[in-house]
């Protein structure tokens, strides 16, 4: 059994729907942190190797404070390999030379067209959904902060989780019973 943040993903399982076991990640959540670190769709939990299992653990951790996703370049069709020698860093630097010369060609297009050229501090990067992740007990305080707020300032839905009743608007006739019973406790 793999332990992530002290929850047991079972072995048997397919990593993707493993993931999911951890309080606040669901199905899209969990494809797109199996996309981040290379785990194929029917990879299972026992199939993971160490340093994925390392690289998930540490990430979950603390995405705010993970490292970029690199990125590198996409292949044109005309594309011929380079010889296996060039490290990441390399290929890295690279990439990042290719694309400030994209840069530049656009600017002077768009000076030749008569056109103000975007600024660089308006360029907008491509922004991580993963680095917003919360999860676990981060997230149950949330919700718990969230739910004492909304009764502090007294809104419907505040008064609803105070007095233990269905709080989206269902019927309160026939079905009221299950939510009295589960909103008898501060569940999180």
């Amino acid at each position: 059994m793999v332990h992530i943040l002290g929850i047991n993903l079972p072995d048997n399982q397919l990593a993707r729907f493993a993931l999911t076991s951890i309080y606040g990640i669901g199905h899209h959540t969990s494809h797109r942190l199996c996309a981040r670190f290379q785990i194929h769709n029917r990879c299972k939990v026992k199939d993971l190797t160490p340093f994925q299992i390392t690289a998930l653990a540490s990430f979950l951790s603390s995405p705010k404070t993970a490292p970029p996703i690199p990125r590198y370049p996409l292949a044109t069709p005309d594309f011929i390999p380079r010889p296996a020698k060039m490290s990441t860093h390399e290929l890295q630097a690279e990439f990042n030379a290719a694309q400030a010369a994209q840069r530049q060609r656009k600017q002077e297009r768009l000076l030749a067209l008569g056109k103000a050229p975007a600024n660089s501090k308006t360029e907008t990067k491509a922004r991580d959904p993963l680095n917003d992740l919360r999860i676990e007990s981060e997230l149950r305080r949330e919700i718990r902060e969230n739910i004492a707020h909304q009764r502090m300032i007294g809104s419907y839905v505040g008064r609803r989780h105070a007095m233990h009743l269905p709080v989206r608007g269902q019927n309160t006739q026939s079905n009221a019973k299950t939510a009295k019973k589960l909103n008898q406790l501060d569940r999180y």
